[in-house]
């Protein structure tokens, strides 16, 4: 589990093919700034929102494989570039943002970002299957940062929220460099789709 507080902003350095083009990718990653003393092989990191198991690892760096499945899903894990790293949480830590499973749901597209007074003001299309766990002041995790809804709205083509970004965010995270189009990793608030699940056995 993972809260989308997020720890450092590392670099993916290097890009290795798994086997033929249909395979997934190695991926080294300098950590940045997140302390890896306490990382063992087997343990998972969040790469902007996705976890991964770490299979190799230095004292700067760490590697990372990601199935093809995983890079069809996902984006920003296929070339060199930053990324947003947070290392899974123990009971002892607190909750900082809110639950999150590392399980990208789906992609969204920036729409607007753009600054509103010292803030930053970013909109992104949800794929309409995603659109129903959205919800004013619930929860959003965006390339792996834990984000608060602030408005919703329904679209022939999916679902746009918005979210304010305060200086901070921006400055510790990689979302300072998105771009109109881009696309961003999206995970929904988990125990919605808990409620959903239940409901629909609800008599």
């Amino acid at each position: 589990m993972f809260t989308g507080i997020v720890a450092a902003i590392g670099k993916i350095t290097e890009v290795y093919p798994l086997g033929d083009a249909a395979a997934g990718h190695r991926l080294t990653v300098n950590a940045g700034g997140l302390p890896l003393a306490d990382v063992a092989l087997g343990d998972s990191i969040t790469l902007n929102g996705a976890c991964m198991t770490v299979v190799a690892k230095t004292d700067q760096t760490f590697q990372v494989d990601v199935s093809r499945e995983s890079l069809n899903c996902t984006a920003g894990l296929d070339a060199q570039g930053e990324v947003n790293l947070e290392k899974a949480v123990t009971l002892s830590e607190r909750l900082g943002g809110h639950l999150v499973s590392g399980h990208v749901d789906g992609l969204g597209e920036v729409k607007k970002f753009e600054p509103v007074g010292e803030s930053w003001l970013l909109v992104v299309e949800a794929p309409k299957t995603l659109g129903r766990y959205l919800a004013i002041k619930g929860s959003i995790v965006v390339n792996g940062v834990s984000l608060t809804v602030n408005k919703v709205a329904d679209t022939a083509s999916g679902c746009e929220f918005s979210v304010n970004l305060i200086p901070h965010t921006v400055q510790v995270t990689t979302l300072k460099h998105l771009k109109v189009g881009a696309k961003v990793n999206l995970e929904v608030d988990l125990i919605a789709r808990y409620v959903e699940r239940m409901l629909q056995f609800a008599k």
